[in-house]
């Protein structure tokens, strides 16, 4: 059976943080005002931590690398409490994370399955060197990728230095690109009204920040091109900003609805839509068992409160939300806060969504076990089931 007398409670872990930065900051020369309650610094349990503190780095017979140690110490503070998404990340690890949620990433701006090009970044150089929605990419600077899968030939295209050199088959004819290899923001999104339909595409990566801003922009942009069905890729979106997936969710349901609900050591709290204007069209969203955190919430909100079809591969199954704390050392805390419920009230942690449509990707094999094709079966259920709808 499980242990669960902790020892500190998770306010005192919290504020083990707090202090250790403090701590962290005087090691390095950094002066910090004072902020936090003296209640909380007369905790037993910190006054302990403190004293070994200052007893070790004072008397221990070498000289002590006091930041290396309150490191070690946070790090294994936070391995404790015995959550898997609760833990200590060092700099560069919090570098890497603040850019992926924040930031930006080299490319050309297309999102591509089985090869086809099903999205486009609006103003991105595929779009500026006329590629298009619908061309099937066949090789990568001369390499034939007609096996490869939709992330290697993304890998390949990254590897390139300055310049890719794209070759595609648009209709029967192959035609070739030199495409900048740009920087390009994580919020922008690649879309597109499928062609010769009036079905829209919109491919989420990621919840980065400003996100809910270019799906709204996308979503008017296919709404004046007759878009009156839309598909929702959400397939290796592993997540990000909770109140992006709030705000993208608004931009779908009426006022009133619950997007999420919340429930922290204080109880539980409903979130609902706040906004006076709601979308009404058939929604159809693709999911895998990449899918998580975030793109789980926005699944579940769409199927529970707006009708929207899920198809593809149960979901990761996140149902937890962390909180981030930075160090003045550059080092980051993050740790679970809250567990999140759907709006039909169960929570997905370790269970996922299901999908209305079970449909993995269909994925053949030569007699030594290399890839020879990838068929993206999960897009081509969406479009049929989508078709259906009125």
């Amino acid at each position: 059976m499980k242990n669960n007398n902790k020892g500190f409670s998770i306010l005192s872990v919290i504020v083990i943080i707090f202090v250790v930065s403090i701590v962290s900051g005087i090691t390095t020369g950094i002066i910090i005002k004072n902020t936090y309650h003296d209640e909380l610094l007369n905790d037993s349990a910190l006054n302990e931590f403190l004293d070994v503190y200052s007893n070790v780095t004072n008397n221990y017979y070498e000289d002590v690398n006091k930041e290396e140690m309150v490191n070690e110490a946070l790090n294994a503070m936070l391995k404790y409490l015995g959550d898997n998404y609760t833990t200590y990340l060092n700099k560069e690890e919090t570098d890497a994370l603040e850019q992926r949620l924040n930031s930006t990433y080299k490319g050309i701006g297309i999102t591509i399955t089985e090869r086809k090009i099903v999205g486009i970044t609006q103003g991105g150089p595929a779009e500026k060197s006329g590629l298009k929605v619908g061309d099937v990419i066949t090789k990568v600077n001369d390499i034939d990728v007609t096996s490869f899968t939709a992330d290697q030939i993304s890998t390949l295209i990254k590897a390139s230095d300055k310049k890719a050199k794209i070759t595609v088959l648009r209709g029967e004819e192959e035609k070739d690109f030199e495409i900048a290899i740009e920087t390009l923001n994580n919020s922008e999104i690649g879309w597109a009204l499928i062609d010769d339909t009036t079905i829209g595409y919109i491919s989420i990566p990621i919840f980065s920040r400003g996100l809910s801003n270019y799906v709204a922009s996308a979503i008017d942009s296919l709404k004046e091109q007759g878009c009156d069905r839309l598909i929702i890729d959400l397939r290796d979106d592993t997540g990000g900003y909770l109140d992006e997936a709030h705000n993208v969710a608004s931009i779908f349901l009426e006022k009133g609805k619950v997007i999420y609900s919340l429930e922290d050591k204080k109880g539980k709290t409903n979130y609902y839509d706040e906004t006076n204007e709601k979308l009404d069209i058939p929604v159809v969203i693709l999911i895998n068992e990449n899918s998580a955190s975030a793109s789980e919430i926005l699944a579940a909100a769409l199927k529970d409160n707006y009708g929207a079809i899920l198809i593809g591969t149960k979901s990761y199954g996140k149902g937890k939300v962390q909180q981030t704390y930075t160090l003045q050392n550059g080092t980051m805390a993050k740790y679970t806060s809250a567990k999140w419920y759907r709006p039909n009230g169960t929570c997905i942690d370790g269970v996922g969504l299901i999908p209305d449509y079970i449909v993995k990707m269909e994925t053949t094999y030569d007699e030594n076990g290399n890839v020879t094709g990838i068929k993206d079966a999960q897009y081509e259920k969406a479009l049929e089931v989508i078709k259906t709808l009125n």
